[in-house]
């Protein structure tokens, strides 16, 4: 990252204030998890038991989540694209690192628009199916919401979504489905 210079253009974000290491994955005492730079990211990941996993000169494993994305955008829509978007969660590291490692390839920029909408929450909390609170438009429609149990207006649910700036969290709850139902 430290030689890309424009590192950190989408986020706002410089290495000087980020921390090295942070996410756990830089451990000195072993050679295994060290990199040249422990600003870098992961180009490539060893192989862990049960996941898919390819051969490479690097031994048996899979592309790197950033470099699966830069992958799939090149190959499909060209070097660079002309709207890219995804949760404001994505910002960084995910589409900085996208950014870096496009943009050192190609000398373009990977993207000349960018769009990142905000989170779905319920009741405040991000909506997930890990935290047992997500939905569909199909429950809502049919009343299958446990905290709204009664079908709704999908007048009512396109109301609901269109009063949010595509930016900012969109939190359902069930005071916020009545007052679009009665609007």
């Amino acid at each position: 990252m430290r030689r890309f210079a424009d590192y950190g253009k989408l986020s706002g974000r410089q290495l000087e204030q980020m921390q090295a290491g942070a996410g756990g994955r830089v451990d000195p005492d072993d050679p295994e998890r060290q990199k040249r730079d422990p600003f870098d990211f992961a180009l490539w990941r060893a192989a862990k038991p049960g996941e898919p996993a390819w051969e490479s000169p690097w031994g048996l494993g899979r592309p790197g989540w950033h470099i699966e994305c830069s992958a799939m955008i090149r190959a499909r829509l060209g070097e660079t694209i002309d709207i890219h978007g995804g949760g404001g969660d994505l910002v960084f590291p995910h589409h900085e690192n996208e950014i870096a490692q496009s943009e050192v390839l190609t000398g373009k920029p990977l993207a000349n628009y960018w769009l990142h909408n905000g989170m779905v929450t319920v009741n405040g909390e991000k909506m997930s199916k890990s935290l047992g609170n997500f939905t569909t438009i199909q429950d809502l429609l049919e009343g299958q919401w446990s905290e709204y149990p009664q079908p709704i207006d999908p007048m009512a649910i396109r109301l609901f979504v269109l009063q949010a700036h595509y930016r900012k969290p969109l939190d359902f709850t069930k005071h916020a489905m009545i007052a679009a139902e009665k609007g």
